[in-house]
């Protein structure tokens, strides 16, 4: 038997996935995080984005996350996020829609907490469609 890892997901409202990996991707501070089973213990900032938990059938599950937290420790890993659902329910005129009105609101700002706010919605909903097109992509 391979060896493998439990992996939950876990959003502010509930537990998104939970269950046993053989690697898990996902996009740190500092660039893409691979992470196999007995990895060094490390907790890092996630960005918005994908994650992907490569199962021990070799399978993937995907999820979008708004940015959160990676815990690993030897087998056991864990991501925190507010916001993290499965990359197939992601909606694609939403983030498009959300995309032009923080583009918009940047535009339009009056002070530097409007242009902050319009600058994380406007990276999330990037963050949104890069992974709807990553889907896209590993589907054809």
């Amino acid at each position: 038997m391979a060896a493998t890892f439990h992996v939950d997901i876990v959003s502010a409202e509930s537990e998104i996935w939970s269950g046993t990996a053989g690697a898990l991707f996902a996009i740190g501070e500092m660039g893409e995080l691979g992470i196999y089973p007995r990895h060094t213990p490390l907790l890092t900032k996630l960005n918005p984005g994908e994650v992907r938990v490569q199962k021990e059938d070799g399978s993937e599950e995907e999820f979008y996350i708004s940015g959160g937290l990676l815990e690993v420790q030897p087998h056991h890993v864990t991501v925190l996020s507010d916001t993290a659902v499965r990359a197939e329910d992601l909606d694609e005129a939403a983030a498009l829609e959300a995309q032009k009105k923080a583009e918009q609101a940047m535009k339009d700002t009056k002070s530097d907490m409007d242009f902050a706010k319009a600058k994380a919605e406007l990276i999330d909903a990037a963050a949104q469609l890069q992974t709807i097109q990553k889907l896209r992509k590993r589907r054809k």
